[in-house]
């Protein structure tokens, strides 16, 4: 299998980039605020899209005119990179020509599968589906990887999913796993810490030690990007409650605890404030992102006081 080291695909980064992503916190933009985000260019360190929805023709226009005002990345939802029948061609082609025309800083997707063949052909699924972490999986993944990163030109982030359950077959822990496929492909890794909380809870794990596996097995260097957002809470019949990754509220207390655990650790990255159910007053993701700088300027405080 192909592979690619981090720094050769860096330099390529370095020379698609439109303008370069901040370690500030940004906003993920959906379409209840492209009006207002046009008309009043808002308060925002950087926007982040999923660029599915801008793969048809003359889509690609408006979020050039987002462009011209914001650092933008691409947070893609329909790679599957987990399938093992490999990625959609067209898909990726389609990817790739919007990456050419708005060269964003940063692309991600999904550590998950959301498409299969069968004999009709391919069937996707509205989903982001886990994936038994296996050796047999940790190749088709590895594949998969390096043949988006090697059509794209340039280093994908790998976000970590958001579970309910755990996989029997698994040899590997998630943690593990996204370390392989750095090592293996040069990818980076996309740090969800509302889905940490989430998965932990829901499979009877402490999440501060959950974040304490992924901070020991991962490259730090490798941790390109923080996801933070809220999540629902279900009671289930006979007691118990599942945590729900919704999007669709603010960042709970305990998040934002992992949240300082992690710039800590890892010193500014680029976040982002996801919400994309129940979607706000644009004003409302600003204030999460400011809670989310504040966080960033301490570190940057104390860095500058040891430095």
């Amino acid at each position: 299998m192909a592979s690619h080291s981090i720094s050769q695909l860096s330099s390529s980064d370095a020379a698609s980039a439109r303008s370069p992503i901040p370690a500030a916190a940004g906003i993920g933009l959906r379409l209840q605020h492209h009006a207002h985000v046009r008309r009043e260019r808002p308060e925002a360190a950087w926007l982040e899209v999923h660029p599915e929805n801008y793969m048809t023709p003359g889509r690609a226009d408006e979020l050039l005119a987002f462009a011209d005002h914001y650092p933008l990345s691409l947070h893609a939802v329909g790679l599957s990179l987990g399938s093992a029948c490999g990625v959609d061609a067209d898909h990726l082609r389609r990817l790739a020509e919007l990456e050419r025309q708005v060269r964003p800083d940063l692309m991600s997707d999904h550590l998950s599968w959301s498409a299969a063949a069968d004999q009709g052909g391919l069937v996707v699924l509205p989903d982001l589906l886990p994936l038994p972490y296996t050796q047999e999986a940790l190749n088709v993944v590895t594949a998969n990887i390096d043949h988006v990163q090697g059509v794209l030109g340039r280093r994908l982030l790998i976000e970590n999913p958001s579970t309910y359950l755990q996989f029997s077959q698994s040899s590997l822990s998630e943690a593990e796993f996204l370390c392989a496929l750095v090592r293996r492909t040069g990818c980076g890794v996309l740090l969800d810490l509302n889905n940490i909380h989430v998965s932990a809870m829901n499979q009877g794990i402490d999440p501060a030690s959950a974040l304490g596996e992924y901070l020991a097995w991962i490259p730090h260097e490798a941790i390109g990007e923080i996801h933070l957002a809220g999540h629902a809470v279900r009671d289930l019949e006979g007691g118990g409650q599942v945590r729900i990754d919704d999007h669709g509220s603010r960042v709970c207390p305990d998040v934002w605890g992992l949240y300082h655990t992690a710039v800590r650790t890892l010193g500014a990255r680029p976040t982002l404030i996801e919400w994309d159910t129940d979607i706000p007053a644009f004003t409302v993701l600003q204030d999460e992102a400011a809670t989310a700088q504040s966080f960033l300027d301490r570190v940057r405080t104390r860095e500058l006081a040891h430095a």
